[in-house]
């Protein structure tokens, strides 16, 4: 965490010396990630928020995972990460669903990274609710609890939230991380996801450096 947190720190310098300087930054907008426009207003303006919009039939984001788990555990405590599964329709939406559910259960530590393997390393087929809670149940909750929270009033309402939120931040592919309300940052070619994290880190720095509001 120190040497992160210092790590974080000289990024932030390096950043304002180049800029007064004039030095071009090392990621740019339009090429390396995109603004949004306008700004989609954070849960929590105290701390820079990092969404990772992901589903979990999509092999770029299981690739992805494993290095997301290595980088968020050395957060900064001013960074605030989530979550949130894009589901329009489907078995996408299913999936969505059962993370919600999920993570209602307290499950998504274990269960999380899990399914991704199941998906695209076991192979495992999940066409429907009842698929899910039999692979749920692995982790001690019953089928029946499971399916239960899947069409809970909580989680209808974090997807119906979700629905109407994901327009603003214009993804277009997943995986997608959008920082702090203001930036969508996609998988780049050629860097993949480790290339993605130092975009991430970057803007994180870029907004912890930025002057603030009156």
């Amino acid at each position: 965490m120190v040497i992160r947190t210092l790590s974080a720190l000289l990024l932030g310098f390096a950043a304002l010396g180049a800029a007064a300087q004039g030095v071009p930054e090392a990621f740019a907008a339009g090429r390396d990630y995109q603004l949004l426009d306008p700004p989609v207003p954070t849960a929590n303006s105290g701390k820079i928020e990092v969404i990772e919009v992901f589903s979990y039939g999509c092999i770029h984001c299981s690739t992805l995972q494993p290095f997301v788990d290595n980088w968020k555990a050395s957060l900064p405590d001013d960074v605030d990460f989530s979550y949130a599964p894009l589901g329009f329709g489907g078995v996408a939406d299913t999936y969505a669903r059962a993370y919600f559910a999920a993570e209602s259960l307290g499950l998504n530590d274990r269960a999380h990274a899990a399914l991704f393997e199941a998906i695209h390393t076991e192979r495992r087929e999940f066409r429907d609710a009842a698929d899910l809670a039999d692979f749920y149940s692995e982790f001690g909750v019953t089928r029946q609890n499971f399916e239960r929270a899947m069409h809970s009033f909580a989680v209808n309402t974090r997807i119906n939230r979700l629905k109407q939120q994901m327009p603003r931040y214009g993804v277009e592919g997943t995986p997608s991380m959008i920082v702090n309300g203001k930036y969508r940052v996609a998988m780049p070619a050629g860097s993949g996801a480790a290339g993605m994290l130092r975009i991430v880190d970057f803007l994180v720095t870029k907004e912890r450096t930025a002057p603030k509001s009156s």
